[in-house]
């Protein structure tokens, strides 16, 4: 199926709830009771009973719902030579949980080889057929960049990283080595997945990057990481981004609208498309919409994924007429805001409430756009 369609009227994030048996799998591979390639066995037959699923969904995009990864994000960061992780003590305290994942910092410089996720993708690309597009989801770079630079982690980064710039530049360096083997494994449909930006609206976040940090400063560092890792694609690899304020067991991390950050994101940051969170208050208004520049599109995440509650149908579409305002209605999509399961633990709802949730995205989409 052709790329030019990326995203699609009704999409989704990427992430979907992980099946009894592969969590079982994985804990027992960690306690040693299973082989790599028996827990492998098990992570295939569950993605290819998920893409038949997404395709009886009737949706255009397949992915492997994340199911060969404990996190959304530090499972690719450790793809990378010079990251180093251990099982947390504390985690990362979201609104009502801390969310444990792994510790992960900077053991070296950081280069890559053959990055793991470039075989997930062969898997999924494989199962793609005329009515489908395989799509492959990773951190954003300023996710990268933002976990080596935190306070946990800045006294280590500065052995190998004595400045941000040098740091920026590695991290660019092997995300580009990342795209183009994925573009070489016929990879056309990336989505960067990006919660600095959602952090940093946050009241207080900007402590996050150690005393004296500035806003400015930072959001054009992030900017940059992310351009830099876009610099030079092929013209039909669609780079479209998700920017979340975090997605763990059904709590979030931060909240804010995007009214700080909209200039830089909308207007400068050098994707296709925005999948952007907008299920709740926290999220703010449309009106940061209007700096989307260019023709690029915007995905309206106005679906939750945190809660089996179905939305009112009537409510969704007339928040869709409110954005509309700002992007024309050609360029906008409708998702869910978040994916079902950015961790292994997944939010709290079932999968049959999540299929009812993809189920909804699909016939409010074709109620607005035909």
């Amino acid at each position: 199926m052709s790329n030019l369609h990326i995203p699609f009227r009704y999409d989704v994030v990427g992430s979907f709830l992980r099946p009894a048996k592969l969590k079982e799998a994985r804990a027992d591979f960690e306690q040693g009771k299973i082989t790599a390639d028996e827990l492998k066995a098990v992570e295939d037959k569950a993605i290819i009973d998920l893409v038949e699923k997404q395709k009886k969904a009737g949706l255009k995009v397949i992915t492997d719902g994340e199911f060969r990864r404990a996190t959304w994000h530090l499972d690719f960061m450790w793809g990378f030579n010079g990251v180093e992780h251990k099982k947390t003590e504390k985690g990362v305290q979201f609104h009502g949980e801390p969310a444990l994942i792994d510790d992960t910092w900077l053991s070296d410089k950081i280069t890559v080889d053959n990055h793991p996720f470039v075989e997930h993708y062969k898997f999924v690309k494989a199962l793609e057929d005329e009515n489908t597009v395989a799509k492959q989801t990773i951190p954003a770079p300023a996710q990268f960049f933002q976990q080596m630079i935190i306070p946990a982690n800045i006294e280590t980064t500065r052995k190998f990283y004595p400045t941000d710039e040098e740091l920026i530049e590695d991290i660019a360096k092997g995300y580009r080595k990342v795209i183009k083997d994925l573009y070489d494994a016929g990879c056309r449909n990336v989505q960067f997945d990006d919660c600095t930006w959602g952090v940093l609206v946050a009241e207080g976040s900007v402590a996050r990057y150690g005393e004296g940090a500035d806003f400015k400063e930072i959001s054009e560092k992030l900017l940059k990481v992310n351009n830099l890792a876009i610099e030079g694609k092929p013209e039909d690899m669609v780079i479209a981004t998700h920017v979340c304020r975090g997605n763990y067991h059904s709590a979030y991390f931060s909240s804010g609208a995007y009214d700080p950050v909209a200039e830089p994101l909308f207007g400068r940051e050098n994707v296709s498309a925005y999948y952007l969170e907008f299920d709740d208050e926290r999220s703010g208004s449309f009106e940061p919409l209007k700096y989307v520049s260019g023709d690029k599109k915007v995905v309206l995440g106005l679906i939750t994924s945190k809660s089996p509650k179905l939305e009112d149908k009537k409510v969704v579409i007339d928040r869709i007429k409110e954005a509309s305002k700002y992007v024309p209605l050609d360029r906008l999509y409708l998702s869910p805001q978040c994916g079902f399961a950015s961790c292994e633990i997944g939010n709290k709802l079932t999968e049959e409430e999540q299929w009812a949730k993809i189920a909804l995205v699909k016939e409010i989409a074709e109620e607005v756009w035909g």
